[in-house]
């Protein structure tokens, strides 16, 4: 198993029962799209893969976005 596959699987898909393949193939996108682009990597000095270095930067509130109710949480600042 690859890596990434084990991480799905561990964040995620051990924590639900997809209901249907469709289910299953929206839970990996949302797992997908968390991972790349909202999760810090160790390996990358706790930076984003894909993110955005401005959204960590902003005096505003700090909020939080689910992904897979609540399964998955982002934390960001909104900009002011």
């Amino acid at each position: 198993m690859s890596w990434f596959a084990a991480a799905i699987k561990t964040e995620c898909l051990e924590r639900m029962v997809p209901l249907a393949e469709w289910h299953l193939r929206q839970a990996i996108s949302e797992c997908m799209r968390h991972y790349h682009s909202e999760r810090n990597h160790q390996g990358l000095e706790n930076a984003l893969i894909a993110g955005n270095p401005e959204d960590a930067a902003g005096s505003g509130a700090i909020v939080r976005r689910e992904r897979l109710g609540g399964l998955l949480n982002f934390y960001y600042r909104e900009v002011a």
